[in-house]
């Protein structure tokens, strides 16, 4: 019999090879013509039916509620309960694999990981899976190869070429260590080797480069694994290693390189952030502040952990922009703030510019501008983009002093459209990153008493998460954007954001991250404890699917495209919007949104 289980999706994956051999071996395959009932609603079943071939609809009280194709199983409630509260149908000629109740007890009892997945919810599933991505993270890492490192260039220079040609090559690579080619030999010289030389041993500057070299290079290749590569620099005492194709050298690997692979080397990027003494200087580390966001998703990160990471180096990056571009003379009169997913600290890949000032009191124009047109063009070379709604310093309508900044919150609550509500959701989104953050804290409170004081701006606000429908069918299936895949942005992680961010501002909370307005509101008791959670791991999750997809398509994608989900994908992506759609019920009754 051909292999019928996937042994690769959840919870299949929890069995030992034995165990997995042993039901494959118990499978037994039926056959159902259209409109055979295959389980009746309060049946006992056989077993775990896999879906092979065909269709199978869900119905609950005679009503459709879900479809079930290829690599869906049902019902494992059942099996544990004893009766199913679902009937389940063929919609058309069908094919089931059934792994007999009696062998999947057996194994729920012997094996506690595999049980754990009929028993636990779906909110707990999340976190099940999360727990054992992160103790399997260790092995995976330890299989992780050097071509998967991110490595020096290997530039070589000849050993007659002076120690200073030596360093200018190094500052101009922005590389700690050259390749030194002295005839047949390689070798190896680095900046503290310069250094030194130089101020150690009161060699010339123009004395050749082969004299401090190092020849006995510790040479590995892409393909080896980086186990290896730590057991060489242990053995060798070494703290770099070359990287060889062939006869063709093609990277430098450094101690430091490991550890960024294993814990990631943010703390290096943000003491680099802060000893940056020029645009340049700072440039350069902001250009590697991007690289942290795969090195951590390989090690099964958390999203929410990657997204607190990159938004401190990112808050970072720009207060010492502010440091090395703002004049004294205004420093101390204005706050710098970011906004959206970079305000409320959920930003992971790289987006646009949105961002904004605060000013104490009219300031001197003439230097105020510079400022501003410096800041912006400094932040377009370090890789953030202009932001098409021009939500950013260059643009008047966000420098703006606390008193103008509350006159425009009373146009905008007093005018409930569309544009207004934006701005609203912009700036009380925001975070202050440098200059005088006590500003940002009067705007927001003024925001807050304006905003709630006005229920026609409230529900319009509210009614932006009705823009989207989130992508899933009457009978509980995914539904494609386009044909082409889903769209997780659109229709789950924007409704959450601003259902909760709707509900936040009634409630006149401060907190601008949406787990913490979460958690808030659920301690205050507008939300359910566990509509609460379960939303914040539908978030999570969305979230994580979106930059996972992003990082493969090396683009900003919003579209996850599924390919070939599991049953425990659709599971926990069908669990994740239905949650949406509950919070969409919850915000159009709490803030009357018929009326749109």
């Amino acid at each position: 019999m051909s292999v019928l289980l996937d042994t690769s999706a959840a919870p299949f994956d929890r069995l030992t090879p034995d165990e997995a051999e042993e039901l494959q071996s118990a499978l037994d395959i039926h056959y159902y013509r259209p409109g055979a009932t295959i389980l009746a609603e309060g049946a006992k079943p056989e077993g775990l039916y896999l879906v092979v071939k065909g269709c199978v609809e869900e119905r609950q009280q005679g009503e459709p509620v879900a479809m079930l194709g290829p690599k869906d199983f049902f019902d494992a409630r059942a099996v544990v309960q004893g009766a199913s509260v679902s009937a389940f149908v063929a919609t058309e000629e069908t094919l089931c694999a059934i792994a007999p109740r009696a062998e999947l007890v057996r194994l729920i009892n012997a094996n506690p990981r595999f049980g754990a997945f009929f028993y636990l919810d779906i909110t707990r599933k999340l976190d099940a899976l999360a727990g054992e991505s992160e103790s399997s993270q260790f092995s995976s890492l330890m299989h992780a190869r050097v071509r998967d490192l991110q490595m020096a260039p290997a530039v070589v220079i000849s050993a007659t070429e002076s120690l200073k040609a030596a360093g200018e090559k190094m500052q101009a690579i922005d590389c700690n260590a050259l390749l030194v080619r002295d005839g047949e030999r390689m070798g190896i010289v680095t900046g503290m080797n310069l250094a030194k030389a130089v101020i150690l041993k009161d060699m010339a500057t123009d004395a050749p480069v082969g004299r401090i070299a190092h020849f006995d290079l510790v040479a590995v290749t892409p393909d080896d694994f980086v186990s290896h590569v730590l057991l060489l620099m242990t053995k060798h005492n070494k703290r770099r290693v070359v990287v060889r194709q062939d006869d063709a050298f093609v990277g430098i690997v450094e101690d430091i390189d490991l550890l960024g692979h294993f814990a990631g080397n943010s703390q290096l990027v943000s003491n680099r952030i802060d000893r940056a003494a020029t645009l340049d200087e700072l440039a350069a580390a902001a250009r590697q502040i991007a690289d942290q966001i795969k090195p951590l998703r390989r090690q099964g990160v958390k999203v929410q952990v990657v997204a607190e990471i990159v938004s401190d180096l990112n808050r970072r990056l720009f207060a010492k922009l502010f440091e090395l571009t703002c004049p004294p003379e205004i420093a101390g009169k204005i706050c710098l703030i970011v906004m959206g997913s970079e305000g409320r600290g959920e930003q992971t890949v790289r987006t646009d510019q949105d961002n904004g000032l605060i000013l104490a009191e009219p300031l001197d124009r003439s230097l105020l501008d510079n400022f501003r047109e410096r800041f912006s063009a400094a932040l377009q070379k370090f890789g953030f983009p202009p932001c098409p709604g021009h939500v950013m310093v260059s643009n008047p309508l966000w420098v703006r002093t606390v008193d103008e900044y509350v006159a425009d919150f009373s146009r905008w609550t007093a005018t409930p459209d569309n544009d207004s509500a934006m701005n609203v959701a912009i700036f009380y989104d925001a975070t202050a990153v440098a200059g005088d953050a006590t500003l940002l804290l009067d705007a927001k409170w003024a925001l807050l008493q304006k905003a709630r004081g006005e229920r026609v701006f409230l529900a319009r606000f509210a009614a932006a998460v009705l823009a989207f429908e989130p992508p899933i069918g009457l009978f509980n299936n995914l539904k494609l954007a386009g044909g082409e895949g889903l769209d997780v942005k659109k229709g789950g992680i924007f409704p959450i954001v601003h259902g909760v961010r709707a509900l936040a501002i009634e409630q006149g909370l401060e907190e601008t991250n949406t787990f913490e307005r979460l958690a808030k509101l659920a301690e205050k008791g507008l939300l359910k404890e566990d509509f609460a959670r379960g939303l914040a791991q539908a978030l999570d999750y969305l979230l994580t699917l979106r930059l996972d997809a992003q990082l493969a398509a090396s683009d900003a994608s919003n579209l996850y495209r599924p390919g070939a989900l599991t049953s425990m994908d659709r599971d926990l992506l069908r669990d994740s919007f239905q949650q949406v759609k509950q919070l969409r019920d919850l915000v159009r009754r709490r803030f009357n949104l018929n009326m749109f």
